[in-house]
């Protein structure tokens, strides 16, 4: 898999760089080609030499030794990388990528590459749990930056516990999982729904819900780098578009229904992750209300179910529904999932902690028309948008072509 492919290995300045070099060893071994870039703290604990060995190509220690006129050297590697590696990735580094610096060799080709980074960190615990940490690996990770988590054990510190680097067959295992995925939804049309659909009463309020978007918009950055060709339609949200997605912004469930059924015959597969309202009131007026009664009465009708028209209406589209909930989960999942006509149906209960509106991470359980397929405990949103690709690619593969059908 990893033949002919270029993968930049970034190194930075802890203990952990001497795995590094047996990472190098196995990329090489697994016949991909090898660029090695050093920070100055690296080569403290590793020489350049150890890496250009194993590598048989010249390592990057300084932004502006240039080797070759012809070419500016952090511009090429970054445009050459069909993988961007970083291990071990110190509590520096990751924040340097999270804020756009750029002074040094790896920092300024990390911020020019377009190709995929994938980020292993070694770090004390303390550092690693830091609030500054967790936020700058989250903001990476909404940026579609993949992380091999590190191990829980002796730190070289003296301390036990979270911060140890993977070991390298851990990393190549992430490695191989990645060029993978990367072919998952190669040719497929996918569209997502996101975000929490807005209902107008007057100008200046809406009946809406707490749905921040995040899960939708973690499918649509992952389908996008599995291949798919995606769209995103999206209620609202403050959350950044996913490179590579097609966009579409819309307001009520009314326009969210539009967008989706004037696209809906093209398509692969659809993901209805928007928390779209369930009721818009009768009468929107034109003008603000004047507060004046101590009562205000409203009345609402339902909106369109988008979600049920999809499942009457599809063919040979896959269709992934989902439920939120805060009691009675399975059985008001499975009910949700055979009303709808739904293939495959995601439900959490926003009640646990670390699945509720607006954190970044979930739980949740998969279903289909027998039962529980997979239950996904906390993780990451990037992380449980991943699986769901997976699932969905392994059910598209299995599933009878239309001259079959």
């Amino acid at each position: 898999m990893l033949k002919g492919k270029t993968i930049v290995l970034g190194v930075t300045g802890g203990i952990a760089a001497f795995k590094a070099a047996a990472l190098c060893s196995k990329l090489k071994q697994a016949g991909a080609s090898v660029h090695v870039i050093m920070t100055e703290g690296a080569t403290k604990f590793v020489t350049p030499l150890t890496f250009q060995s194993l590598s048989r190509s010249l390592v990057f220690t300084d932004t502006f030794d240039e080797q070759d006129p012809s070419q500016i050297s952090h511009i090429d590697l970054a445009d050459r990388a069909d993988l961007f590696i970083v291990a071990p990735a110190t509590a520096n580094i990751i924040a340097k990528m999270a804020h756009g610096l750029a002074d040094d060799m790896l920092s300024t080709t990390l911020l020019a590459t377009m190709a995929p980074v994938m980020v292993a960190p070694a770090m004390n615990v303390h550092m690693y749990d830091h609030p500054a940490t967790r936020a700058n690996m989250q903001t990476l990770r909404e940026r579609g930056i993949r992380f091999v988590e590190p191990g829980v054990g002796q730190l070289a510190c003296g301390y036990v516990g979270k911060g140890r680097l993977a070991e390298p067959e851990e990393i190549m295992i992430g490695i191989h999982s990645f060029f993978h995925e990367k072919q998952l939804l190669k040719g497929k049309k996918v569209l997502v729904t996101a975000g929490g659909t807005i209902e107008r009463i007057d100008p200046v309020r809406y009946i809406s819900n707490d749905s921040s978007g995040k899960m939708g918009y973690a499918i649509a950055g992952e389908a996008y780098r599995a291949g798919a060709e995606v769209t995103l339609v999206s209620a609202q949200t403050n959350l950044p578009v996913p490179d590579g997605v097609k966009f579409v912004k819309v307001n009520s469930a009314q326009d969210m229904m539009d967008a989706v059924l004037a696209r809906f015959d093209t398509l692969d597969v659809v993901f209805k992750s928007a928390a779209v309202s369930d009721y818009r009131p009768v009468e929107q007026l034109d003008h603000k209300m004047k507060k004046k009664e101590d009562e205000w009465v409203i009345r609402l009708v339902k909106t369109p179910d988008i979600l049920q028209t999809l499942g009457e209406r599809k063919t040979t589209q896959f269709v992934v529904g989902f439920a939120a909930e805060t009691n009675n989960l399975d059985a008001y999942a499975q009910d949700k999932l055979k009303r709808k006509n739904c293939d495959l149906l995601v439900a959490n209960d926003v009640s646990q902690e670390g699945a509720g509106f607006g954190v970044d991470t979930n739980i949740a359980k998969v279903f289909d028309a027998n039962g529980v397929v997979e239950e996904l405990p906390l993780q990451s949103k990037q992380d449980m948008a991943r699986r769901l690709l997976q699932i969905v690619a392994l059910r598209l593969e299995s599933k009878p072509s239309s001259e079959e059908n």
